[in-house]
């Protein structure tokens, strides 16, 4: 096999792969031993039909396609380790020969690893993040698990409250006529939740389980559905029955329950503690983040268009695997929030170059930087890993071929640019906004904060 190399504009190349003629016709044979059984020609058993005679009814190039996939397939894997290029997208291949007798030649036109100039790494200014976990928080924290074990209890006689629960049949009316999707039979609703069109959960405090409601809203002009964007429409509502939920005592005995320790201050101190550390976590994402964020502002690199679609393709197979964890698929996304393939590709686009350029300017830290990974790191990542899947060293080891290896060593190359980052890192205090900004934010924090324990206790 022969591999010639050209260079094209944007970070591109062209690969022209020529295969010896006796590869071709050894392809050419396994491609008839696939297909013979698919054909029938009188006078021979199905699948018995000779390779000659097939190719002198139908023509010698009856195999050629599945001849091709065959040599592009035992092929380009080998042809990117000889050109001694860093391909990193999916190749456009186009044939330009094959015949019998003659060399199979096919091009493959794909993006390149671009060059990068890499910027200042070193030193970079960063925002001081506060990590300062405060009594209030504290209390905010215990004050949640306390409505994580709460009691629910329904009440036939007690009348809706801002956090309970209410069971309910609805069904919606536009211009006296039902709309589709505007009906639900025993929905348990929380009061306050904002699960439901504004304005709806508010028209059923102070009704009770037995109570028949008519619910007058006006949905967003913004709703996803445009024949009811703006619309005012009636819900005809029957209450099934009221919950709500009986806390328990804020006590030692509470934290018995809840935690490995005997009384309450001994838990409350494990919870700033895990606060704490919570935050020093989020605090170094956001440097790590931002200074990231600078660095590459400050370097020079040509991303390649199908570099990027070869991240956006990554990405679709991510969101598949979360909707397919949640019982969903892509398409019944797609039906329920209206959206096509190329309006989530397009949505993809931004992030997908972000994450591409945070590689590249770390990829090229660990360069400049002369950072190895020694099969003692190895190891111990892997007897890391072992201890937090629950798994033998051993087991997990037969697992890791030289691929995964490789990838594994990237991986911890690239955790080690990271700190050679952050170990450099100066840290500037927030800028102070205005006192007017900061009463609005404290306003808004309030409130979210009040939507949440609303939800916890219903």
């Amino acid at each position: 096999m022969s591999v010639q190399v050209e260079k094209l504009d944007n970070n591109m190349v062209k690969l022209t792969i020529e295969i010896p003629a006796d590869k071709v016709e050894e392809a050419i044979k396994k491609a008839y031993h696939k297909q013979k059984g698919k054909i029938a020609i009188h006078g021979f058993r199905k699948g018995k039909v000779p390779q000659h005679i097939i190719e002198k009814m139908y023509g010698a190039e009856v195999f050629y396609e599945e001849a091709s996939d065959i040599l592009i397939e035992d092929s380009y894997s080998d042809s990117l380790d000889e050109c001694g290029e860093e391909i990193v997208s999916r190749p456009s291949i186009e044939i330009v020969q094959i015949e019998k007798g003659k060399p199979f030649i096919y091009t493959a036109e794909a993006a390149k690893r671009p060059d990068v100039k890499l910027g200042k790494y070193k030193g970079v200014t960063v925002t001081k993040v506060d990590t300062t976990v405060t009594d209030a928080e504290v209390d905010e924290a215990v004050e949640n698990e306390r409505n994580r074990n709460g009691r629910s209890i329904t009440d036939e006689n007690r009348i809706i409250e801002n956090g309970d629960t209410a069971v309910i049949d609805f069904e919606g009316f536009l211009d006296g006529a039902p709309f589709e999707g505007g009906k639900g039979e025993k929905h348990p609703l929380e009061i306050g939740s904002g699960s439901f069109i504004p304005g709806f959960e508010e028209q059923l405090i102070g009704k009770k389980a037995g109570d028949e409601v008519d619910v007058n809203v006006t949905f967003p002009e913004d709703y996803h559905a445009e024949d009811l964007a703006g619309k005012a429409v009636v819900f005809k509502v029957k209450i099934h029955e009221v919950r709500y939920k009986e806390l328990p005592e804020l006590n030692d005995e509470f934290a018995q329950d809840v935690s490995e320790f005997d009384t309450l201050s001994e838990y409350k101190e494990e919870v700033k503690k895990n606060l704490t550390k919570n935050k020093e976590d989020e605090a170094k994402r956001k440097k790590e983040d931002e200074a990231i964020e600078k660095i590459i502002e400050d370097s020079e690199m040509d991303i390649p268009g199908p570099m990027i679609e070869t991240q956006i393709d990554s990405m679709m197979r991510e969101f598949a695997q979360r909707m397919q964890m949640q019982g969903l698929n892509v398409q019944q996304y797609m039906q329920y929030t209206g959206q096509t393939v190329d309006m989530m590709r397009d949505q993809m686009r931004e992030e997908a170059e972000n994450r591409i350029k945070s590689s590249l300017v770390l990829e090229q830290i660990v360069k400049d930087e002369g950072i190895e990974i020694s099969d003692e790191e190895v190891e111990g990542k892997i007897r890391e890993m072992a201890e937090n899947y629950k798994m033998e060293v051993d087991e997990l080891k037969k697992m890791y071929d030289d691929a995964r290896t490789d990838t594994l060593k990237r991986e911890l190359s690239i955790e080690k640019a990271i700190d050679v980052i952050l170990d450099n890192v100066k840290e500037t205090a927030a800028k102070k906004t205005s006192k007017k900004k900061t009463d609005k934010a404290a306003e808004e924090k309030a409130e979210e904060k009040a939507e949440e324990k609303a939800k916890e206790e219903a």
